[in-house]
């Protein structure tokens, strides 16, 4: 924290030539899986082209390291006595009705409600989203990217959020926005998901990472985690996987380079083919082609998807260091409260496995 009450990440190298993003820690997560650039499919993404594993940059500290779990029946403290589930909130954008009672369906069956910052999806902003959510009972876990504000509104935003009470922040570079969301936007990129970490931690917040365990380069991501938990980071939540071991075996080669952080298995929602496509469109994520069409090709969908969703968590939790999972995915394009019901039923059903 410095004199004037703000807070500074500490001094790191220049950004890797050619990288879109101007990042200085990467790679993020949506490289493809053909080693191509997110933001562009015919250019080869820098990191995953030229960074050898041994190499990864360091962070140059202060290291923080996992912070201790001290927010009242919390996510991280509820972590330690039973797997924990945290719910993606699926609702339309600037909808404040919709947002609500989204909430209060999927609150009270939920350790947290993970409110996202989707690109083609512009919403409220996030110290805004997390007040809504308090206010009907919610436990908001808040995403910030680093895609639309620069250093200062992010400071501005963690410390918003720290003020509210909220425990934890999912830090990520980010997506790009699309050209059918705000044509010629600029895109800021002025930190990337490490260097948010840091600023979160030192906001006092529960700094949270996403790992990406199917995207290239797949080695080298072991050793950015154990920079980004030397960064701050308490927390890490994978992204989807096609299979658990995936996850097992890259979280057993982090803690081999340091790592021992908990983590949330990402667990994929959807009980309808647009619902399923909306998850296929994110790069950097892998999904069992199997369970997809059997989901899809049921006579029931919504309960085969509901199915499959506790069947995917039951596999994740079983995976050592994962300590609960991320429902995650529009779940139903039915609309917001059907999804919401969806995401529900399937967190009831975790906790009266796991509790």
């Amino acid at each position: 924290m410095n004199d004037d009450g703000s807070t500074t990440a500490a001094a790191a190298p220049v950004a890797l030539a050619g990288c879109p993003k101007r990042m200085v820690f990467g790679p993020c997560g949506g490289v493809r899986h053909d080693g191509a650039c997110e933001l562009d499919a015919t250019i080869p993404c820098p990191w995953a082209d030229d960074l050898d594993p041994a190499r990864v940059p360091p962070w140059p500290g202060p290291a923080v390291g996992v912070r201790a779990a001290t927010t009242p029946a919390g996510l991280l403290l509820r972590s330690r006595e039973a797997p924990v589930v945290l719910t993606d909130l699926s609702v339309p954008s600037f909808d404040l009705a919709a947002l609500r009672t989204a909430a209060q369906i999927v609150a009270p069956v939920s350790d947290a409600v993970l409110s996202g910052d989707i690109h083609h999806q512009p919403t409220f902003p996030p110290t805004f989203v997390a007040a809504e959510l308090l206010s009907v009972g919610a436990h908001p876990w808040m995403t910030l990217t680093c895609r639309d504000r620069n250093r200062v509104v992010l400071e501005q935003e963690l410390a918003g959020l720290a003020a509210l009470g909220v425990e934890g922040v999912l830090c990520v570079t980010g997506d790009i926005r699309g050209p059918d969301v705000r044509p010629g936007v600029t895109q800021v990129f002025d930190l990337d998901a490490t260097r948010l970490v840091h600023l979160a931690a030192t906001s006092g917040l529960a700094a949270t990472v996403a790992i990406t365990p199917s995207a290239p380069p797949r080695e080298a991501r072991r050793r950015v985690l154990v920079e980004k938990q030397r960064a701050g980071a308490s927390l890490a939540v994978s992204n989807h996987v096609a299979a658990p071991g995936e996850l097992d075996d890259f979280l057993r080669d982090a803690r081999a380079h340091g790592a021992d952080l908990p983590v949330l298995g990402a667990v994929a929602v959807f009980t309808d083919e647009p619902a399923a496509e909306s998850l296929l469109a994110f790069p950097g994520l892998a999904m069992d082609p199997v369970r997809v069409a059997a989901v899809l090709d049921s006579p029931d969908p919504v309960a085969a998807g509901i199915d499959a969703a506790v069947e995917e968590a039951e596999a994740l939790l079983a995976v050592p260091g994962v300590v609960g999972v991320n429902l995650s995915g529009r779940a139903s394009s039915a609309g917001h409260v059907e999804a919401a019901e969806v995401q529900a039923e399937i967190a009831r059903r975790i906790r009266k496995v796991t509790r």
